[in-house]
């Protein structure tokens, strides 16, 4: 599993279990906290309408008192109310009046009439002071037909004369509490769902980041030299510096083992040339064959002496932080190059022909541009058989100019095509002889340098094309 799914899975799970924590808080005191609502409301009603027993009490006739006389006329009123969607059409209260034996004097249910009350503790409880409440069940066998009964005392001159009891089911409060509990579950979804989108952004925040390290480790691995890349936060700067700084020790590590072995490799032919011609000098042989042997060794300095340059200036290139760009007209350029190779095509009986618009212009710096071009035309030369052609083209394409330097040797065979920009690898010239293998690495890096690109493909024809990739303008 990738990181960032363990991350947005250990981030959500994290925010559900604290979610259902706080959720199922709230849901628990949902129910309960609107009950003790409820019988705080009750108990104010209970209080207030204890004061109008009293005068029902004191005339001896609560059953025609003014509560009998209110709950008369409440029965013929019909509630229209709304309250946060909640309707209600009728009065939920149920009154009842006890003298001070608990003997039931008015009941505005009409049903407990005349019944001894005194051992419920809602009246037990007031007729000795306390604060009276219960709990009952009208129905044994359903839970939820309990109601809540809150009573008062009625008091006559500090002497307790009877209770009020007021009493509202448990069912009517239902619709809120489920309401409330539906607004809470869809608040707690939005805010796992609110949670869910910000870890969902988090970790694609650190999947682009960490994906951008990797893209960069790869490039390092298949011998790109992408720019490090910009990080928005510390930790991943501090990695993205311990990346650059590893990257820098390990390809100059890799840079002077490479060099060291190619140019170990590369010496040893002219070196034992060099040393048979001198073994051979040694032994003053006639005169010819001494003059013979000492060209040779002059040929072979001379070929180490290219190669060494030749290296110098591959490395130069790759350490060159900037370069100097700017507008370069193709066809004198191309022109220029063809002229100076007029002597090697002639001697080869090759013909070199340029194609390109008038006015074509490239952004790029020159000296290396032509260097690039040079080593492409020589080497187009180099396997172009006698009576041979090559081309130099150059065109437009979208927002770039494409250089072709095309030829009509035998191609690159399928086994080098992988390592054709390696440096220090070469394959046999039409004559036979092999060349340094720096010259199509050098290109390849003035490409990068440019940020263009460098193709070498076989033609179906026969031969290959190579094209070369710059930007047109700035």
């Amino acid at each position: 599993m990738k990181i960032g799914m363990r991350l947005l899975l250990g981030y959500f799970l994290i925010v559900a279990i604290a979610a259902w924590f706080v959720l199922n808080i709230f849901l628990q005191e949902v129910k309960p906290g609107v009950r003790r609502a409820t019988e705080g409301m009750l108990v104010d009603t209970a209080t207030l309408l204890a004061q109008f027993a009293r005068t029902d009490m004191l005339s001896g006739n609560p059953q025609h008192g003014q509560l009998a006389q209110a709950f008369s006329q409440l029965a013929n009123y019909r509630v229209a109310a709304n309250i946060s969607g909640i309707t209600k059409t009728r009065n939920e209260y149920r009154v009842y009046l006890t003298d001070a034996k608990g003997m039931v004097v008015f009941d505005s249910a009409g049903v407990a009439l005349g019944q001894d009350y005194s051992q419920w503790n809602d009246v037990w409880l007031t007729l000795r002071g306390r604060y009276g409440a219960r709990s009952s069940q009208i129905d044994p066998k359903d839970e939820n037909s309990t109601v809540m009964y809150v009573a008062a005392p009625v008091r006559e001159d500090g002497r307790l004369i009877g209770v009020l009891s007021v009493g509202k089911a448990n069912s009517t409060m239902e619709p809120v509490i489920r309401r409330s509990e539906r607004r809470i579950l869809w608040a707690g979804a939005a805010l796992l769902g609110i949670a869910l989108l910000i870890g969902l952004a988090f970790v694609l925040w650190i999947n682009r980041s960490v994906g951008r390290l990797v893209r960069y480790a790869d490039s390092v691995t298949d011998g790109e030299q992408l720019p490090l890349p910009a990080m928005n936060s510390s930790e991943l700067r501090k990695l993205a510096r311990a990346l650059e700084s590893m990257r820098l020790k390990l390809e100059g590590k890799r840079y002077i083992e490479h060099y060291a072995h190619a140019l170990t490799h590369e010496l040893k032919s002219p070196l034992a040339a060099i040393r048979g011609a001198a073994e051979i000098i040694q032994e003053l042989p006639p005169p010819e064959v001494t003059r013979q042997f000492s060209a040779n060794i002059l040929q072979q300095n001379a070929r180490m002496q290219r190669l060494i340059d030749n290296l110098l200036r591959q490395a130069r290139l790759e350490n060159r932080p900037e370069i100097s760009r700017q507008l370069i007209d193709l066809l004198p350029l191309m022109n220029a190059l063809r002229d100076s190779r007029v002597v090697q095509s002639q001697g080869k009986n090759v013909h070199i022909e340029t194609d390109s618009l008038d006015g074509l212009e490239v952004f790029a710096d020159r000296l290396l541009l032509e260097q690039a071009l040079a080593n492409l035309l020589d080497n187009a030369l180099d396997f172009t058989p006698p009576g041979g052609n090559v081309v130099l083209r150059a065109e437009n394409q979208d927002s770039t100019v494409v250089i072709q330097i095309i030829d009509s040797g035998s191609g690159i065979p399928a086994y080098a095509e992988p390592y054709i920009f390696d440096r220090f690898y070469s394959l046999p010239r039409s004559n036979g002889e092999k060349s340094s293998g720096l010259g199509l690495a050098f290109v390849r890096e003035v490409a990068r340098l440019h940020q263009g690109s460098i193709t070498l493909l076989n033609l179906a024809e026969g031969g290959v094309c190579a094209s070369l990739t710059l930007k047109k303008q700035p």
